[in-house]
């Protein structure tokens, strides 16, 4: 996910630069993550940061396990760190998107009115990244993830990626306790997307 997020941010939010507006923090895992959580945001000082916990649903129950992110957030002293979860991987975000997807593996026939009404709700897809890997051969998780970063659009009929990109579109301009609004009127803040 980090490699798909550290190259489209930046085309979400132009200006944003990567160390400087925001940092994907990458974990090994699930359970990397979540055991992450409470130590990074007890630890992480710097007046101004957002965090936004950004981790696949992988068929669990989507409430469930928001409910648990965020309790973890809360007793680490951050409650107002955002918690996004994909519905269901990753590559729900690709099937919103066909003609991205078309356009990152050279006009591969994945845009057809058959595929966009069969993928019309990709969130609901148990495993997305076995319906991408059908339909492209060559796909793999780590180089679709950098191909896509470069297509994806804000045209996406996965509501899990529409819901982060207005989080991280809203997180832009909402000043933090401590946080200033720049020259430009964005808050100064340093995005932190751990997932």
């Amino acid at each position: 996910m980090k490699v798909l997020l550290d190259d489209l941010l930046p085309r979400l939010i132009p200006g944003w630069v990567m160390y400087q507006h925001f940092q994907c923090i990458q974990h090994e895992g699930k359970s990397d993550l979540d055991r992450s959580i409470p130590i990074k945001l007890k630890a992480w000082k710097e007046p101004g940061v957002r965090f936004v916990i950004v981790r696949d649903n992988d068929n669990q129950d989507c409430s469930a396990l928001k409910k648990r992110l965020v309790a973890l957030c809360q007793a680490a002293g951050r409650p107002d760190t955002i918690v996004r979860l994909v519905c269901q991987e990753l590559e729900s975000w690709y099937l919103g998107d066909l003609p991205a997807l078309s356009r990152a593996y050279g006009g591969a026939k994945c845009n057809t009115p058959a595929l966009r009404k069969k993928y019309v709700d990709p969130d609901s897809w148990q495993k997305p990244s076995m319906q991408v890997e059908q339909m492209i051969q060559e796909f793999s998780k780590r180089s679709g993830a950098r191909l896509m970063a470069q297509q994806l659009s804000g045209a996406n009929q996965s509501a899990s990626y529409r819901t982060f990109v207005k989080t991280v579109q809203d997180v832009r301009i909402q000043p933090t306790p401590g946080g200033q609004a720049d020259s430009g009127g964005l808050a100064c803040t340093h995005l932190h997307a751990m997932c």
